[in-house]
């Protein structure tokens, strides 16, 4: 495939995992770092003015793609399961001095999850997960997958694109610009646009192959039983009108870590940023300068 015209990484992560991992960062690296990791199917850039605005509060900021996303490497072992990415991520934090508070949605947040219950000490300073919970609503996850699914022969233009788009978020405006889906698609030799991901990911991740409930309800269970060990300043951040975090999912993450902060943004679905960046932003930021205020200031 010939890769559309888009930003380049400011970065690389070679990673003891084996992948290479892209990634930008803003901001005064000898400041606090802030980790952001994006959900299945996303980039890096998925993250819009967050991660710059949190470095001009004086932190220090990352966006990374995942193994087999944006422009980091795709998979040529391991494949694409729960614990690979976990790995890839204790294997990244190994590049810091110190450690990072993370910023995980969806596929990035039970990554962190996973990281901790698997590592022997933390592995982070601070989670934030971004509409994700150890258990979250089948219905609304098989909704993304098979998205993902078709979209797999791609698009024959960036406007068939753009309403594939419109139609799976329907409670945002259709796209009038295209100029940013150049981010997030990549341009075939037979003239097609396809998602700036790993086809092979999304078909291993089909729906369709899951069929023991009786083992997917004990991985939930482990899940939650996991999250209530973690001591850390951590923060929920739902999208009230998200089909795949449901209030119930976030009451009863909240149960086994009641130490949690919880922020339910209204109008705002499963891609809580893109929805409503501005508020994201902020609760992110209140929530990081009350347990780490930046270099030279007092907490609030």
């Amino acid at each position: 495939m010939i890769a559309m015209t888009s930003p380049k990484p400011a970065m690389r992560f070679e990673l003891s995992t084996g992948v290479s991992i892209a990634a930008d960062a803003f901001g005064d690296p000898s400041n606090q770092t802030v980790l952001f990791l994006h959900g299945g199917g996303q980039t890096r850039h998925a993250w819009g003015g967050a991660a710059k605005a949190l470095a001009e509060l004086g932190f220090y900021t990352i966006c990374t793609d995942h193994r087999g996303h944006g422009e980091s490497a795709w998979s040529t072992e391991g494949g694409y399961t729960l614990e690979v990415f976990a790995r890839d991520l204790l294997a990244l934090v190994e590049h810091f001095d110190e450690k990072p508070i993370i910023v995980g949605a969806s596929l990035g947040g039970v990554s962190a999850l996973r990281a901790e219950a698997i590592s022997d000490e933390p592995v982070a300073k601070a989670l934030v997960l971004v509409d994700t919970t150890p258990r979250m609503s089948a219905s609304g996850v098989t909704r993304i997958l098979r998205w993902m699914l078709d979209g797999l022969e791609g698009f024959g233009s960036l406007e068939e694109a753009a309403d594939a788009i419109a139609a799976y978020l329907p409670h945002r405006p259709r796209r009038t610009d295209l100029s940013g889906l150049a981010k997030n698609l990549r341009l075939g030799d037979d003239g097609r646009y396809r998602w700036h991901w790993d086809p092979e990911m999304i078909r291993s991740w089909n729906p369709e192959n899951w069929s023991d409930t009786a083992a997917a309800q004990e991985e939930i269970q482990e899940r939650l039983d996991n999250a209530a060990k973690i001591s850390m300043p951590m923060m929920l951040i739902r999208g009230r009108l998200s089909d795949v975090v449901s209030e119930e999912n976030a009451q009863e993450f909240l149960r086994f870590v009641p130490h949690a902060e919880y922020v339910d943004l209204k109008d705002a679905a499963h891609m809580v940023a893109g929805d409503r960046n501005d508020a994201f932003t902020e609760s992110v930021a209140d929530f990081i300068i009350e347990h780490f205020a930046p270099q030279g200031e007092n907490p609030k």
